[in-house]
Formats: C-alpha cells, structure tokens, sequence
C-alpha cells in the first residue's frame, strides 16, 4: 500500500511534465559557500579563518537521509555514529555528545540531560525539513558558550523569500523508498507570500521496517515510525525590520533499542529483554526579530526568544527480570538572546547576550509483570533540577590590509545547576563560571590561497546529567550520582590552508587539542543485583587529541567534477597515571567520489570508506558494541543518477553498497544497511 502511494506520485508528475529542463545549480562547492555559525554572520567560508563544513540545499535533497545526521557521512570532520535506528550523533574532533553544541536555528538542542556521549536527540529534528547543515570544527565557546569543545553543528530550516508584490506559492511532495528496510518516506510542504510576508510549511511521515544488512541477514528490533511538522512565517516590518515566527514538532512513538535487545560482542545474552523509546519527542517555538538600522552602537540587532521540550519516556526491563522499568523524562528550555553588530573603520564587532533556563522532569516507577504489582522508583534525574545559564560575549573580525585578517572574542559565562535532595537526603547547589576565548588569523598567500590558523579554549559546565544520574546505562552498566562535579575544558590550536580557484577548491587543516578535567564514567568495582557493572562521572582523566581534515573537489570541465575527503584522529588518554586510548576514536575516514552534469541528467558514483580501527580504550573493549579484536576496514561502492523532466518534477535513484558488504562504523550498535536502492520522487507544483 505503501509503495503504491509512491507510484501514483509518480505517475500523476509525470502526466503534466513540460519539455525537460536543466536542473538546478549545484551547491558542492567547499569553499565558496556562505555560512553563518562560525562567525554569527553570513560570510564565505573560504575567507573565514576557522573551520566550516555547510551542507546546501542541493546536497539536502540528494542526499535520501533517513536522519540529519546522515548528512554528514564522510565529510571533514564529522564522524556519524548510530546506535540504533533512527538515532544518530556526529562526533566532531573526537568529541561527541554534550561535547559539542547542537543548534537548530540559533537555539540550543543540548539540555541539562545531554549526556558526553552518543544520544539519539539530533534525531528529534526532521531531516526531511531542512534547508542547510553547518558545523563549526573546533571549539566556539566565544560565540556559542559551554559544550562548543568539539565544535558547533547547526540545523538550519528554510526561510522562502519572495520580491513580488503579488502572492506567489509553490507546493513539494516528496516520495522516497529505500529497499534495504522496507522504508517510505513522505514529505508534503508549501511555501508562499509576497515581498512583505511569507510562510513556509509541512509534514513528514516515516515509516521503517527491520533493516537487512550486507549478507542478507535482517536485523530484529530495527523498525520505527517518526511524524514531524513546521511551519514558519516572516513579517517584513517597516523597511528595515523583520518578525519571525516558526514551530517544529516530530514524534518517535516506540523505537526499539537495537543493541540493548540483542547479544553483542562477548555476550551470549542481550542486556534487556525489553528497551524501548517510548516516546521520544521534539516541540519547539521560536521567535525572532531582526532590526537593521544605523545608530551608534549597532548596524544590525537580532532578538531571539525560543521555547523547547524534549521528551525522553522509556520502557526497559533487565533479560531474566520480571521487573520492569518505566520511566517519564522531559526537558523544558527557555532561551533569550540579543546579538548586535557595528562596523567600525576596518573592524567589525559582534556582541550580545544570551539566557536559557532548563528544568527536568522525571518519573519512574517499577511494574512486576507478573504480578501486576507497581512499586516507586528513584527517578533517571532528580525531578524538578534546574539548570539556567547567563552568557554576555564580543568579537572582533579586524582586516588589517587586503592580505590579512585577525579574527578574536571573549566570553563569560556562568550557570546556576539545582538538584533537589532526592538522592541520599543530599540536594546540590553549584554555580560554575568560566572564560572562553578565541583568536584566528587569514593570510592571503594568493589571491586563491588562504592560510589560517585558529587558537581556541571551550569548556562545559557539569549539567543535570553529570551529576545526578541514577539507573541503568547502555553496555550493561549502572550509573550512580556525583554531586561534586567541576567544568572541564579544552584548548585547541589549529593550522592549515584553503585553496579557492575555478578549478579546485582544497582545504587542509591539522590540529591539536588538550582535554582537561574531563568528566568520564568510571568503574566503582560494584555490581548490582541484575549484573550491571556501577559507574560514577568524575573529574579523572586528561585527553590529548590530534588529528587532519582535508578535501579536495575539482572541476574538471564544464559539469564535471571529482571529489575526495579524508579524516584522521587520535586520542590518547590520562587516568590514574596511565595512558591509554581515548573512547570512541573513529578510524581514518572519508569518501571518494565523481560527478557528472549533462541536460537534465545527474549522474554520480562514489565511495565511502574507513580503516581499521583497534586503537581501542578499556571502556571500548568492554563495550558489546565494539569487537574487543577492533573494527574492520571498509570500502562502498555507490551511484545515483537522477532525471529531470521539468523544472517541478524530479526522479532519482541511488544504489548504495553495490557489493552487499557487511560493514559496521566503529562504535556504532548495528550494521549499516546490505544493498539499498533508493527511488527518490520530487514533485514541485507551482515552481
């Protein structure tokens, strides 16, 4: 039924196509695209010191994710683990979790209960929705506050604008089927309005089946169904100003976790017998008010007032238990931020302040499924902590001459985290505060030759999730808390080079990086009554990271082009006067790739690819997620050729994993789908 809903899309499009049309322009170029997370404002990424990877539309569409984050798949710097369908996460410079800043159109994703590791939050924002995806690689505690260690990734959804005075509209339904998991996804939206309002909305239904991997084998415990909806409209106010208004809103209803329900490495049982998000949600509201004027202390100020609430609801209960766990959690997040900037001579300053307030709730009680007996239960987090937070920042982007650029800001920032004595009789009350800062610089070599170097310290204050934890873990553990948690930070320096020409476009950049005071689980040597190993968050280990990021695309002539990225990290690890490998640490990686323009044809084949990775941590090779022997090596072979019959109409098909390999990504809790056709439908009425 599904499928047939697919075709008639199909069908119906085709019945009023006009004359074929050359597609869009392309948007894959590394260098020369605008982007607005690493300096706050719209600039080309080639004349930004810092590092920048953007996602633009074009790679949006064709890309076919099943989540946002699967955008991001063998790009410079970004690593995407997943540890069950539906859920994924980006670790950035080796740092993952509450060790990056998630945004989605300038307002915080990360909540008091992010945790520094992997976490299916990113997934709570629909992919399908968005315009571009951009991240920061490297710390951006200046102009993001704590957990920017890593880097910044920011989603950003479409704004349509339009110049005439008269309405104008333009519908998209979108169709997409993959054959590895019996998926469809559906997306319906419009946009419309004249030069003085505008609106953009839509829905999107996902509805996944058990994946089949390479081999042929089908996983269990891999289906999932997801909703969302948005919807945005922006007021022109006078001729200077604009109001914007937008609500984003998606629903998992019972996601099923993968690894916890099945055996994994060096177990000959799974974890749990039953673990299920259910349900795991997103709503957020935004309001956003842009004033453009020339007076003394500003050009341009932008207020912002956001609301969000994440739903965390789970049902778990331990393999050979007859008690079973069900829990109610939920973040509220309230954001105010005022950014203003002012060109003065041959600088630009960029300053402003931002305040969140979070509070959580949570709920748990135990259900004994065979006799129906329910019982109280201490909560994941304490119910009712708080955690607000008050930051007040500036920057400078000085441009000395033609051939120079100095980029530097300061940031305060200081948070107030509130537990209630609900664990041991003992309430805590911290008030951390610290400085961030950065400087880069750009030194034009060429007109198309740029040298950068970045110096940066990001940090992260102890949120609700560091300290008062209580409950099982993934990889069979058993978290208890710590109220006596300090920030942790890091200081990264960076150097390398950006290459922009008509031809080629290139970057290279190496860094380094000093973890301190990292906040990490550690092993208390106890063991609960089920089996579950105790862990406790302490301020223990110190972390050296290094690693390179580069890419490579050339234009090799009119509509034709070759790409390449490669990604390396290393991390090693300082606890109790040892030194051993850091957690989670990806394998080289990247992807390869040519692509082909001609009419309305796309063509493209590519390949992604990882090596071996066995420089594993003592955590890593207890983890059942990660073969204790390391992570094979791997290479995909893929294609996508797409058709364009109008400028409203277009059908794509990819074929990933042409070979059917069995393949996992390192740290990840399943293998990545077998051969996988992807039929891709876009119809444009209007357009």
């Amino acid at each position: 039924m599904r499928q047939c809903a697919l075709w008639f899309a199909i069908v119906w499009a085709l019945a009023g196509t006009a004359t074929a049309q050359p597609g869009p322009p392309g948007d894959a170029r590394l260098l020369d695209r605008i982007q607005v997370t690493g300096t706050r404002r719209a600039e080309s990424t080639f004349d930004v010191p810092v590092s920048v990877t953007v996602i633009g539309q074009e790679q949006v569409s064709a890309a076919a994710a099943q989540t946002a984050m699967d955008l991001l798949h063998g790009e410079p710097g970004t690593f995407v683990q997943q540890t069950t369908p539906g859920q994924a996460v980006v670790i950035v410079r080796g740092l993952k979790g509450s060790e990056v800043l998630h945004l989605v159109d300038g307002f915080r994703l990360n909540t008091a209960f992010f945790r520094n590791a992997p976490n299916q939050y990113m997934a709570l924002v629909d992919g399908q929705m968005l315009e571009r995806v951009e991240v920061v690689r490297g710390p951006s505690g200046t102009l993001y506050g704590s957990d920017a260690m890593g880097g910044v990734v920011q989603l950003l959804s479409p704004s349509a604008r339009f110049t005439n005075g008269a309405f104008e509209s333009e519908g998209h339904l979108r169709g997409m089927y993959a054959s590895a998991d019996d998926s469809l996804v559906t997306r319906l939206a419009a946009r419309g309005g004249t030069d003085r309002v505008w609106f953009t909305a839509g829905v999107t239904y996902q509805d996944v089946n058990e994946l089949r991997v390479g081999g042929g084998e089908e996983l269990p415990f891999t289906a999932f169904i997801a909703r969302a909806g948005d919807a945005k409209a922006v007021f022109k106010v006078g001729d200077r100003s604009e109001l914007t208004l937008q609500f984003q809103t998606l629903e998992q209803p019972k996601t099923p976790r993968h690894d916890e329900l099945v055996p994994g490495f060096g177990q000959t049982r799974p974890n749990s017998a039953t673990f299920f998000f259910e349900p795991q949600g997103r709503d957020f509201a935004q309001v956003r008010w842009q004033w453009d004027a020339d007076v003394p202390t500003f050009d341009t100020a932008v207020f912002q007032l956001g609301w969000q609430m994440i739903t965390d609801d789970r049902r778990s209960r331990d393999f050979g238990s007859n008690n079973e766990e069900q829990e109610r959690n939920s973040s509220e997040l309230f954001g105010l931020g005022a950014q203003l900037s002012k060109a003065l001579g041959d600088h630009l300053l960029t300053y402003g302040v931002e305040l969140y307030e979070d509070e959580i709730s949570s709920f748990r009680q135990r259900l004994n499924i065979s006799t129906g007996a329910i019982s109280a239960r201490p909560s994941r987090f304490p119910d009712g902590s708080t955690m607000d937070t008050v930051s007040v920042y500036i920057a400078d982007d000085f441009r000395a001459n033609e051939v120079l650029d100095f980029y530097g800001g300061l940031r305060w920032s200081r948070s107030e985290v509130e537990l209630p004595a609900t664990i041991g009789g003992i309430g805590v009350d911290i008030s951390p505060s610290d400085w961030s800062g950065h400087f880069g610089v750009r030194y034009s070599l060429t007109d198309t030759l740029n040298f950068v170097s970045n110096y940066g310290r990001g940090f992260r204050a102890p949120n609700v999730f560091d300290l008062g934890t209580f409950g099982d873990r993934p990889s069979n553990r058993f978290n208890i808390p710590n109220p006596d948690l300090e920030s942790e930070s890091v200081d990264t320096i960076d150097a390398g080079f950006k290459w922009a020409s008509d031809a080629i476009e290139a970057e290279f950049i190496g860094y380094v990086s000093r973890y301190q005071d990292k906040i990490t689980a550690v092993l208390t040597g106890d063991v609960t009554d089920t089996g579950r190993l105790v862990t406790q968050s302490r301020n223990v280990t110190e972390l050296d990271l290094w690693g390179f990021e580069g890419g490579l695309r050339w234009f090799f002539s009119e509509g034709v082009e070759t790409y390449a990225t490669a990604t390396y990290t290393r991390g090693d690890e300082e606890f109790d006067g040892d030194t051993f490998a850091a957690d989670r640490i990806p394998p080289l990686y990247g992807k390869l790739g040519a692509l082909w323009r001609t009419g309305p044809w796309t063509l493209e084949a590519y390949s992604h690819y990882a090596t071996r990775q066995d420089r594993l941590s003592p955590r890593d090779r207890i983890d059942p997620r990660i073969n204790p022997d390391g992570t094979a090596g791997w290479a995909t072979l893929g294609a996508r050729a797409a058709y364009t019959f109008s400028n409203s109409f277009t059908v794509s098909l990819r074929a990933a994993n042409l070979a059917d390999k069995r393949y996992r990504e390192h740290g990840t809790g399943l293998d990545e789908p077998g051969r996988n056709l992807v039929l891709t439908v876009d119809w444009r009425p209007g357009r």
